[in-house]
């Protein structure tokens, strides 16, 4: 297992014009890249550096490195720029059989776009050439090793941790293509964070529930144990293809209730707030903008 300590929440968060990673304990944010502590400002690269900078993390909290409070802080995705960002489709046999879908027999990947990335609080753009912008809370899971062949039951141990994922899609767009890339990856349509939480302190993730709200009203209520192929079986099946690598994020599926699944679509709109919570995982929320206006030439 990639061991982060006991119970850590790794973030990335803005201060004082730069970039940095950080450890939460309790209400504050311990700076990783303070003197005292060295690591690096890019969670990639603090995340390969495999044992070496997992127990420089699990050390960093008993030096006396810069602390900044949790509340107030310019907390940014926990990955901003992740090597590769996957998602997994028709995970749920609820939100299937909502879309009038078959129930999969193999796993169906697609790629998002690692520049659709943004974090806690960014705005979720409404694209100028649509008004079908649908909402998808899922749980993430972050690679924090390079591997290759991973058994199913050897799979948390290559796993940095998880985070809470909107895997927001432009439906028309998505339904063009086989492969549904491009209305799966549009600019700030890769909502994650609000921080990666390591495997010891979230424990198992076989039973957590998923939940979105939008305006304060429950859309999805699911839960882990409703998957179709499990965590484990997603990383055996990826890694026998191509070599994970730290900071990927591989998305795990979403449950019923989202948008396009309704008789009559209620699509996010300018003003709506979306709010994701993972069990154990945290609460992702942000805000829904219409996309601005082209600048002028």
């Amino acid at each position: 297992m990639v061991a982060y300590g006991q119970g850590m929440r790794l973030v990335t968060f803005w201060d004082d014009g730069m970039v940095r990673t950080g450890v939460v304990v309790g209400e504050e944010i311990v700076d990783l890249t303070a003197p005292e502590v060295g690591l690096p400002g890019d969670m990639v690269q603090l995340l390969a550096l495999g044992p070496e900078g997992s127990a420089r993390v699990a050390g960093a909290v008993r030096t006396r490195a810069a602390r900044v409070p949790l509340v107030g802080a310019r907390v940014l995705a926990p990955v901003p720029k992740p090597p590769s960002f996957l998602a997994i489709a028709k995970n749920y046999d609820a939100h299937v059989q909502e879309l009038g879908h078959e129930r999969p027999q193999h796993q169906m990947w697609f790629a998002k776009q690692p520049t659709c990335v943004i974090g806690p609080g960014a705005a979720i753009e409404v694209p100028r050439v649509s008004d079908d912008v649908d909402y998808e809370g899922e749980l993430g899971i972050v690679i924090g090793t390079r591997a290759r062949h991973v058994a199913a039951a050897d799979w948390m141990g290559v796993v940095a941790g998880f985070v809470v994922v909107n895997d927001v899609s432009v439906r028309d767009w998505q339904w063009r293509s086989p492969t549904m890339m491009l209305g799966k990856g549009f600019d700030t349509h890769g909502p994650i964070g609000p921080w990666i939480v390591t495997p010891d302190e979230i424990g198992g993730v076989e039973h957590l529930s998923v939940r979105t709200w939008v305006n304060d009203e429950l859309r999805q209520d699911g839960n882990t144990a409703e998957m179709i192929f499990s965590c484990a079986e997603m990383v055996e099946h990826l890694s026998t293809a191509f070599t994970l690598e730290p900071g990927m994020i591989l998305s795990t599926g979403t449950p019923a209730g989202v948008a396009a699944g309704q008789e009559h679509p209620r699509w996010l709109r300018d003003g709506d707030v979306v709010r994701i919570e993972v069990e154990g995982v945290g609460v992702l929320s942000n805000p829904v903008v219409d996309e601005p206006a082209a600048p002028s030439r």
